[in-house]
């Protein structure tokens, strides 16, 4: 591995464990079950597959372009991860020795993971403004382009099923009910408050 792809990891890699949205639902679904986490987690890395693809075929250079584009996908962006931490402090108002609820379907967590990164223009712009970085000019620029982002797409599936599997083992501590109450809110103030954030930056000169 050359020392551009070497570095292209790093600075992939950090982006991607960033605490944000990704991270949270990833945890949200882990806590119902390891299996909903890696799911959910998928559902990201398919996600961010998309944003990849669109910048080699260059079309997240229009979200540069038309600035209303880029405020109406964040929008939408906003809405989703908002309802989403709604929908995580809800049940919260609960007695607080309810249990965890049971795992959801399948497609749920998916669902959930690859939506709230497609709907997150910002992944497509960093992606735009990265790859180029790191591709060698005077060559063709496709194959180095589809190697970054099968790297990224790879980091991305790692790390959220560790997160999945960290937040499994210490399962029996963070399910016990004071535990479980204390997280949930935690991710639902976190994706609200990310939310929200989403929808107001459109909104400020």
């Amino acid at each position: 591995m050359d020392g551009q792809l070497i570095a292209f990891t790093g600075i992939a890699a950090g982006l991607v464990a960033m605490p944000g949205a990704d991270f949270t639902v990833v945890v949200r679904n882990a806590l119902v079950s390891r299996r909903a986490g890696a799911v959910c987690g998928l559902g990201i890395a398919g996600g961010l597959l998309v944003h990849t693809a669109l910048a080699v075929a260059g079309v997240a250079a229009v979200l540069v372009a038309v600035p209303a584009l880029f405020r109406a996908l964040q929008l939408l962006g906003g809405v989703y991860v908002l309802q989403l931490g709604v929908r995580t402090l809800r049940p919260l108002r609960r007695s607080a020795t309810d249990s965890v609820e049971a795992a959801p379907p399948v497609g749920h967590p998916l669902r959930q993971g690859f939506v709230t990164n497609v709907l997150n223009p910002k992944a497509s712009l960093t992606f735009l403004s990265l790859l180029p970085q790191f591709v060698p000019s005077g060559g063709s620029a496709l194959p180095r382009t589809l190697l970054l982002a099968l790297i990224v797409c790879t980091l991305a599936l790692a790390w959220f099923q560790v997160v999945a599997l960290l937040v499994d083992r210490l399962g029996r501590w963070l399910r016990r009910p004071r535990a479980a109450r204390m997280l949930r809110t935690g991710t639902g103030a976190a994706l609200t408050v990310l939310g929200a954030a989403l929808l107001l930056e459109p909104l400020l000169p």
